[in-house]
Parts: structure tokens; C-alpha cells; sequence
């Protein structure tokens, strides 16, 4: 699939989108945002951080914060 499909699902589905795009996936997140559209929030990892340290991460985001404080936002991991 494409980044702006892609980026629709998850928002259909209220889900928050883990990518390694982190080449074109910024840029379409911008477009999708400036375009009036809501998102759960993305996180993009770096395909060279170990999926442990991921897993960690977004376990450790889960258990510290509230769904809520992510939507509309694009992060790094880790953060």
C-alpha cells in the first residue's frame, strides 16, 4: 500500500501506525494533516534499532500514557 493509504486505514480503524518509512512517511503524514485529516498517531523507527528496544519502547509509551496524547502527532523512536 501506499503512505496515504496506509495512513487511512490506521485512522479508519483508530489505530496508531509503527513504520520504517521514514524517507516518504513524514512528509505524507504532513499532507494528510493539512488536509483536515485525523490520525491516531504515528510512531517511525529506524529499520537499524533492535526490534526489542521497539517493543520496549512502545510497551513503556502504553503503560505511561494515554491514547489520546498522540493523536495528530509523528514521533521517533525511541523517543
Amino acid at each position: 500500500m501506499k503512505d496515504p493509504e496506509v495512513l487511512a486505514l490506521a485512522a479508519g480503524q483508530e489505530r496508531v501506525l509503527v513504520s520504517h518509512d521514514v524517507g516518504t512517511m513524514p512528509a505524507h503524514f504532513r499532507a494528510f494533516r493539512n488536509a483536515g485529516k485525523r490520525s491516531a498517531g504515528v510512531f517511525l523507527v529506524a529499520q537499524t534499532l533492535d526490534i526489542g528496544a521497539v517493543i520496549e519502547e512502545l510497551l513503556a509509551v502504553w503503560l505511561a500514557s494515554d491514547a489520546s496524547e498522540w493523536e495528530n502527532r509523528l514521533e521517533w523512536l525511541p523517543l
